[in-house]
């Protein structure tokens, strides 16, 4: 069952203790301007299209409260995703997102980018200040990853080694351009590119799969996949397994943090539940996510 409470601090930390972890590392979590992330609340509050269900926001907290939540879980280097749903909105979000990084320790400054008019200046000018991770939303943001004003951006990012956590599997609704077609394609023209596709490519996992197998820089990210919540809405087929086990130097530990409807704990206990062994969890929860920031040893 899941946890009742909110905090559970203790229980988190618990689970990465036992395995002799310095902590844990979380790309997926989202922090935005204030006003964004209320309209996002609001979104889930209203069951939006996107989501159709009840979707309880477990940490609306103030964002001070939601980063010692992070800290006091044991995360040690987390994000700040953001992601534009209209032109002229992604330059905007980056700089918000650099002033976050810069007075907010652990946090890996994120960065996005929206196919229009200028795309590649500022995504060059975010990756020349060190920008360490990007965001792309193909599903709120409507946009084909082929759109060929993003062209020079994958090229540029696919250089410069810098990840982009992308959100391009159908859940849970599909969208004009989700899917594994489109993001295949993408591939195929930018194999060197390092893509971290969100929520392990929900629910087409195995197309997914397919690709991370065929291509060595592509990752999948554990955001609220394995949860009971996630197990109602598209469940991981348990043939699959398997294949994950044997990719588990490329699977990341994501949250969706704070806009998740249960506990922290949750995802973490998860994950251990699959029971693919300890080495493999140690990967996920923390060594995987190091190496692909190059994050200092503690």
């Amino acid at each position: 069952m899941i946890p009742s409470g909110g905090g559970a601090v203790d229980g988190v930390r618990s689970r990465w203790q036992r395995l002799g972890l310095p902590g844990l590392v979380d790309v997926h979590t989202h922090f935005m301007p204030e006003r964004v992330m209320a309209k996002v609340w609001d979104y889930f509050d209203a069951v939006g299209p996107l989501t159709g269900v009840e979707w309880p926001i477990t940490y609306r907290h103030e964002e001070r409260h939601r980063v010692e939540l992070l800290r006091g879980f044991g995360v040690r280097a987390f994000t700040s995703m953001i992601y534009p749903h209209k032109p002229e909105m992604a330059a905007w979000l980056n700089a918000w997102a650099a002033d976050f990084a810069a007075r907010t320790p652990g946090c890996l400054r994120t960065a996005t980018f929206y196919p229009e008019r200028g795309v590649t200046r500022y995504v060059r000018e975010a990756v020349e200040a060190g920008a360490r991770v990007f965001k792309a939303h193909l599903q709120v943001g409507g946009y084909d990853p082929n759109d060929e004003r993003l062209e020079a951006v994958w090229g540029l990012l696919a250089e410069a080694g810098v990840p982009v956590v992308i959100h391009c599997g159908s859940g849970p609704v599909p969208g004009k351009y989700t899917g594994p077609e489109p993001v295949g394609r993408l591939l195929a023209r930018h194999p060197r590119l390092a893509l971290v596709v969100a929520h392990m490519g929900m629910p087409e996992y195995a197309d997914f799969m397919d690709l991370a197998e065929r291509y060595p820089q592509v990752r999948l990210d554990t955001t609220m996949v394995f949860t009971e919540f996630a197990e109602r809405l598209s469940a991981f087929p348990v043939a699959q397994r398997s294949r994950l086990a044997a990719l588990g130097d490329r699977v990341l530990l994501g949250s969706d943090f704070p806009n998740i409807p249960y506990p922290y704990e949750h995802q973490v206990a998860a994950l251990e539940g699959l029971g693919l062994g300890d080495d493999w969890l140690r990967a996920v929860l923390h060594d995987n996510g190091a190496r692909l920031f190059a994050l200092p040893e503690v």
